[in-house]
Order: structure tokens, then sequence, then C-alpha cells
């Protein structure tokens, strides 16, 4: 195992968080080498990690117990074939390691001799010191030849290179891992890295990526043909190969809503549920080889019927670019709402074009993340903390504001995350009146309650605050913040309809 370990497996290996390894760090308690860990620093934080099992061991030790889940051995294991390659792998290693042990048994054994023969040529004092070496050399090469105690953390990391991979991704330098069968695509969007991909299916060839050094395996037919010269060079389609071994990959990351291409998709009624009397979740899915791709709090134009549509946020994680969720407001007299309450059915064809919008998450920023979510306001700030939390953000606070209790449509998920999440903070408020329509009494109400928060929590001032919601409402909160101090460049506005 090298000395120096990447954030993503040295908190595999000892059970805990990423963001738990960066406090660490941020705080002194650990030293980050251009964002990798020492091991020696890793077992001196976590000397309970020699006694713990990590998940990887509680993964195979399911996979035992219920042999009959075939689908639980699929998703947690590689395909056979990568499987044997990484273990293959392994066996190189112990082999080398062998032979090694075996070159230096050789190269030990001529030393004695050539020890042997120097005693002879010496004599008095110098013949003492010799005797006196070889008693030494005797005694540090059976201290070193002694079984002692296994290094828990190679252990584990063994197990980890056969259940994973590692892929580090140039000029990014992010790095994340390939679990199960995800291909190299799926496995750095479940790790919230924004590849650059179009169709996802192995058509149109825009996943291309180099691999600069490590073995990757295809396993998902492409029919996008790479040129021989592409296939010397390396290049791969990300959305059909997985990493056989640790591998270094050059591929482009998508760094703004510019880079996000416009999409036509005709997606499917999966589900749809109550949240609340007012509110319907929406749950669509897109064909498995024409996927939309977007930015977490981006918003789309859905159509349904072939004439009724309208503009709404994404309330689900780019994470997962198949199933797309959606909060629609019952409005009566709405034609798009009324078709979603009353007539809207399962496996309805609803047109979805977009993306559009760039309320998104600035990722580059190491601050605190405050969001505030007014009303409906939520389903975008509910898109930026999923992103938020597979990215492994080490502070994240969620406020939601609404105009009474009713409008608190999905309040069990702010609570399951902050029970489930040491650094991550909800609380909720009702303003009992309509944010929708301010008046001069209602925004003096809103501007002091910011104000006594901002008295209680002066650390806001120190995060990069989102606000999403009605206009009149987010405006208020937008100007409150501005009178602060706080530039625009930290202060992120979506007015939601």
């Amino acid at each position: 195992m090298d000395d120096l370990l990447s954030l993503n497996r040295a908190a595999r290996l000892v059970g805990v968080s990423r963001s738990d390894l960066q406090k660490k760090i941020q705080n002194g308690e650990m030293n980050s080498f251009d964002g990798k860990v020492a091991v020696a620093d890793l077992m001196l934080n976590y000397p309970s990690a020699q006694l713990e099992d990590t998940r990887e061991f509680a993964r195979i030790a399911q996979i035992k117990e219920r042999a009959f889940g075939k689908r639980v051995f699929e998703r947690a294991l590689p395909d056979a074939e990568v499987l044997a390659a990484r273990i293959t792998e392994l066996s190189k290693t112990l082999a080398q390691s062998q032979s090694q042990l075996k070159q230096f048994n050789l190269l030990l054994s001529k030393l004695w001799d050539k020890l042997g023969e120097l005693e002879g040529q010496c004599h008095g004092e110098s013949k003492t010191k010799m005797e006196s070496l070889k008693c030494w050399i005797k005694q540090e090469v059976a201290s070193a030849m002694e079984p002692g105690f296994s290094n828990p953390l190679a252990i584990k990391d063994g197990i980890l290179s056969v259940m994973t991979a590692q892929v580090t991704l140039l000029p990014s330098q992010q790095d994340f891992l390939v679990e199960g069968q995800d291909t190299l695509l799926e496995a750095a969007m479940r790790a919230g890295i924004s590849l650059n991909y179009g169709c996802s299916g192995g058509n149109c060839g825009l996943c291309k990526g180099r691999v600069l050094s490590g073995q990757v395996k295809k396993i998902r037919h492409h029919d996008f043909p790479l040129s021989e010269a592409e296939k010397e060079q390396g290049t791969v389609l990300m959305c059909s190969n997985t990493a056989v071994s640790d591998i270094t990959l050059e591929a482009a990351i998508t760094g703004s809503v510019q880079e996000i291409p416009y999409q036509q998709i005709t997606a499917s009624v999966k589900t749809k549920a109550l949240l609340s009397d007012e509110v319907m979740l929406v749950h669509l899915q897109t064909p498995r080889s024409q996927r939309l791709r977007f930015l977490a709090g981006q918003r789309v134009s859905l159509r349904v019927a072939q004439s009724f549509d309208t503009e709404l946020s994404i309330a689900s994680c780019p994470c997962d670019d198949r199933n797309l969720l959606f909060h629609v407001r019952r409005q009566p007299g709405n034609l798009f709402s009324d078709h979603v309450f009353e007539k809207m059915k399962s496996g309805e064809a609803v047109e979805v074009t977009g993306p559009q919008g760039e309320f998104i998450l600035h990722e580059k920023s190491d601050r605190p993340l405050y969001f505030f979510a007014f009303d409906g306001g939520f389903a975008p700030i509910k898109s930026l903390v999923e992103h938020a939390m597979s990215l492994a953000v080490s502070n994240i606070n969620l406020c939601w504001i609404a105009s009474d209790k009713g409008q608190l449509y999905l309040p069990n998920v702010g609570r399951a995350w902050g029970d489930a999440l040491d650094n991550f903070h909800y609380a909720e408020q009702t303003m009992d009146f309509d944010l929708r329509v301010m008046n001069t009494k209602r925004e003096a109400s809103l501007l002091q309650f910011f104000k006594g928060k901002v008295a209680q929590h002066p650390e806001w001032m120190q995060g990069d605050i989102y606000l999403a919601g009605p206009e009149s409402a987010v405006v208020v909160a937008e100007q409150f913040f501005a009178s602060l101090g706080l530039p625009k460049s930290r202060v992120f506005v979506e007015a939601v309809k």
C-alpha cells in the first residue's frame, strides 16, 4: 500500500466520510499532501480502525448470507471478468513480493558467506568486531522475519482494490471510486463529478476520455466508432467502460451552464404521488439511451397532452440523470396543473426540453453552504443539497421558510438529512402570511426574521447564500444580505413561480 492515500480511499478504509477527514485537515489534526493523507497519520487519528471492519467487509458478509440474492451480488461486485482481472493484478503483486523475498534471502546468504571470508582474515580486535557484527545481523534478521501483526489497513486496502477501482481525473485532479458494475461515467456522476457526456448510451461520442495509466474493460456495447489512432492513444467511451485497476483518466469536466447542450427528450411518467393537498410529486423516467444532462438547481420545460406546458425546477440530483423529480403545485384553471392532478397516468409521455437557468452550486468555493427555500423554492434547493451531499461538502445548512405549515410539504426529508449527517443542519419557519404577495408590513416581518437569525448565527456571513422561492420573497432576502456587505458572488438567487 502506498504511503499516501486519496481522501476517498482513506475515508473508505477507516469507515468515515470524506468530510470527516477534511475537518481534521482543516483543524490541523492531519497533514495533507496535494489532497492526499499519509497512512501513518490515518492510523494515528483512527486507531480503532485496526479493529473495525469497513463497509466492504459488511458487503461481503451480506453476499454470503444472502446467497439467493443475485441482484445484491450483481450490485455489490463487478462482473466476473473485471473481478478476475483485479484478482490477477493482486496475484501479480503477491508474486512480485515473493520473488523479491527470495532475492533478499539469496542476497542475505551471499552476505553471510562474505562475512565468513572476511572473518577468517581478521585478527585480534578486528575479529571481535566482526563477530559482534555477525551477531547483530543475525538478531536483526531474526527480528525482521518474525510474523508480527498484520497491518489492518493493508488488508482492507487489498479487499478494497478487488471491490473497487480508483479513478484519478486529469487535469482537474479529482478522484472517485468505481463500484459494482458501474461504468466510469456512472461512477463519476454518483460522486457528483460532472463529466462531459451526451446520450450516455454509446451513440454520440461526447464522453470520450483517454486512459493514461491502468486498465479498463468495455462492459457495454456502443455504436460510436473510435478511430484506430484514438484507440492507440487510449481513448475510450466512459459510458461503456469500467475500471479494472486504479487508473488515471484524462477527461473534460463541465464547468458552466454554457457547456450543457439544449436537449429535447420524451420521458414517461413512472409514478405520481401527493406530497400535500397542494403539491404533487411527479417522477419522470427518460429512455436508457437518452438521459437528461443538467446541473443541480436548473429547470426544464415540460409538455403533456401535446399542448399543456410549464417550466419547473428539477427536484433531484444529476447523479441519477435518468430519474427526474418535479414538485407540481395545484393551480385551479391552469391546464398543466389540472392535467397532472386529475388525468395524468403512469406511462404517459412527457416532452422535456432544456435545461435552463444559472442557479447552480459553485463547487470551487470551500465556504459553508446556507440554503434558504421559500415555499416551492424547496425543489431547486433540494437538487442543490443532494448534489452537495454527493460531493461530501463539510458544512451544509438548510432553512425552509414557508407561508404556512401546508407549504412545508416534505419536512421529513430535511429532518432525515439532519439525523443522518453530522455536518447537516435543518430548520423550518412559518411566516403566517403569503410569501408570494409582499407589502410593507410583510417585508418588515421577513427582514426582522433574518436580522434575528443573523444575530443568533453570525457565522452565516462566512458562507455562501442560496435563495429560492417566490420572487417577492427572495428579492427581500437578497437585498438584506447585500445590505450586510455580502457581494453578489456569494449570494445566489432563483425566482420560482
